[in-house]
């Protein structure tokens, strides 16, 4: 029974039975179902299931292989964590976006087509939009709409390469694309949106730090490592992601070292990491594709345990700017031990799971003799310790002391967070196991080399001399950075006022001139059609010759004629028909 269910109806099940269940059978459930999916993943036998019929295409909504097992994997044991996390939310609403959000993740990683692929997509997108606004103040709702307009415009992307790539094959299969023509372009544009690759990338600092203490949480790890997941299926070895992917790593660096906001800063952080993984799938060895997979699984674990410690602070003190921070440490110590190990473990620390994994696609470029990809990855290796593993939480946990004393979260919460630590701690102690369950061959990458070891404590050392070195020139100020959502949002005014001012504008003038001006004017002439052409031949012949003088007489003769009725009423109406014919010719013309 459990070798043949789709994980994805643990979660869409889940979020319509939270409905019915009171509190106590909502916290279990929300426990339950993640749990209840990790245990079906182990079970899942490779192949295809649950084939069926749409459009004509035979599509399948559960294709297993290590792959997808590895991305099933990760995602439950997130949402398990996350949901610990919330535990103490009462309201259903959340609960129910989150699931069925995490849901669709599921589907769409283990989707066998482009089709369901799709579906899967826009059902993330929609279910994400709700933990934003389920913050329920004006900064969310703005921040919610630009994100779903961002991933509307990404779906319709997708689609429209989806549509072309069907018309042009006549399969929906869901593999390995060439990059070569419109469709593929469009896929990988749609793909490439949902990481947040520049110029398409604010939504995520701009919608992350605005969703709920727990919808940030939870939001972290689906989206984008969605989004990479397709690009290894689809993607894989496409030289141009290499170039993506260096640029993501520097670009998040420099915006999170800039950025005041916490959440933001860990934001950005986000499209960093991501960075790495797009230019691991843009190498495309068997050890770079490992790299990217397993360094996606560290993220997912190490970013969600960050994002908690930071929910934690803005739950307890509504804060969120670092220049109201600070101190912390005194009455939020295991928060602060917490939220350290994920500093450290994003920033390659030995012994933290990201020492095990994303060294592996740095090691992977050097390999293929790639040294600007080394160089570039290395600084960028060096910035995230300095953003990341410093920035965060000394502003947070310590530097001034603004005199806040929340004391600790609750119990669930400090333990979804100590749960996560631990995972960060056994990776990096022990990765074998995270080795054992990637898909593209033995691994055959040792972290624990003298010379690595030496260089990245080298790298780290001299991340933390620069830090303090410049913390003069690092001090938190109210500032706001802006970044590529300036263009559309000022662009979004542009775009209306453009509308408002020139279309609404030809509008009116159209109105006037054909629907008031045009129609009085040949009102006026049909109502006495043959005087009033006599009158414009007589003022046109004075004009010809010059000599008015007999325009005024001529005039009355004309006006005597028609108070007489000496004009066949036939005239007049031949000369409307005339009009008309003129006017229908001008029309189909």
């Amino acid at each position: 029974m459990i070798a043949s269910l789709h994980p994805i109806l643990l979660f869409f099940a889940g979020a319509l039975l939270l409905w019915v269940l009171p509190l106590r059978g909502r916290q279990a459930l929300i426990l339950l179902v993640p749990a209840a999916a990790f245990a079906t993943i182990t079970q899942l036998p490779h192949g295809t299931f649950y084939g069926y019929e749409l459009f004509g295409f035979d599509l399948t909504l559960l294709r297993v292989d290590k792959l997808s097992k590895a991305f099933g994997y990760i995602f439950t044991i997130n949402a398990f964590a996350c949901f610990l996390f919330a535990l103490h939310l009462k309201n259903r609403y959340e609960h129910t976006a989150a699931l069925a959000y995490i849901g669709a993740a599921l589907g769409a990683v283990f989707a066998g087509d482009l089709i369901s692929l799709y579906l899967f997509w826009e059902v993330m997108a929609i279910t994400s939009t709700f933990l934003v606004l389920a913050r329920k103040t004006q900064r969310a709702y703005g921040a919610a709409f630009r994100y779903v307009m961002v991933h509307i415009f990404g779906g319709l992307c997708l689609l429209a390469g989806i549509l072309l790539q069907v018309n042009a094959t006549g399969s929906v299969a869901f593999d390995g694309f060439s990059l070569e023509g419109l469709p593929t372009y469009l896929i990988l544009i749609g793909f490439l949106v949902n990481a947040a690759a520049p110029p398409m990338n604010a939504w995520l600092s701009d919608a992350y730090p605005e969703a709920t203490v727990t919808g940030g949480v939870i939001m972290t790890a689906y989206t984008t490592k969605t989004a990479v997941y397709t690009l290894i299926r689809g993607f894989a070895g496409c030289e141009i992601l290499m170039f993506v992917g260096c640029t993501m790593a520097v670009y998040g660096i420099i915006w999170a070292i800039l950025e005041n906001d916490m959440r933001r800063i860990l934001a950005y952080s986000i499209m960093n990491q991501v960075g790495f993984m797009i230019c691991g799938i843009g190498i495309g060895t068997a050890m770079a594709l490992n790299g990217a997979v397993s360094h996606a699984f560290a993220h997912i674990i190490y970013k969600a345990l960050l994002w908690m410690s930071a929910g934690a602070v803005l739950y307890l003190t509504g804060k969120s700017k670092c220049t109201d921070l600070g101190g912390l440490y005194k009455t939020m110590p295991l928060t602060m031990i917490f939220g350290t190990i994920g500093a450290l473990a994003i920033s390659s620390f030995p012994f933290l799971s990201g020492y095990t994994t994303k060294p592996m696609i740095i090691y992977a470029g050097v390999n293929e003799g790639l040294f600007w990809v080394w160089l570039i990855l290395e600084i960028a290796s060096a910035g995230v310790f300095l953003h990341a593993g410093i920035k965060f939480p000394y502003f947070v946990f310590f530097a001034k002391d603004n005199g806040l004393r929340p004391g600790e979260p609750p119990k669930h919460m400090l333990v979804a967070m100590a749960f996560l630590s631990f995972v960060c701690i056994f990776i990096g102690v022990y990765p074998q196991p995270l080795y054992d369950i990637l898909p593209f061959g033995a691994v055959d990458y040792h972290a624990y080399t003298f010379e690595h070891t030496l260089n990245q404590f080298q790298l780290l050392m001299f991340s933390a001399l620069a830090f303090f070195m410049l913390l003069p020139l690092l001090k938190r100020t109210e500032t706001i950075s802006i970044d590529t959502d300036w263009f559309y949002r000022k662009g979004g005014k542009l775009f209306y006022f453009g509308c408002d001012k020139i279309f609404n504008g030809i509008n009116d003038f159209a109105a006037r001139v054909f629907g008031q001006t045009v129609p009085s004017q040949l009102t006026r002439f049909f109502s006495d059609p043959s005087r009033n052409v006599q009158k414009y031949l007589v003022q046109m012949a004075a004009e010809a010759t010059g000599d008015d003088s007999q325009v005024k007489r001529r005039n009355k003769e004309i006006d005597h004629r028609t108070k007489a009725q000496a004009y066949p009423i036939g005239g007049g109406v031949f000369l409307a028909v005339i009009f008309l014919a003129i006017m229908s010719i001008l029309y189909f013309i």
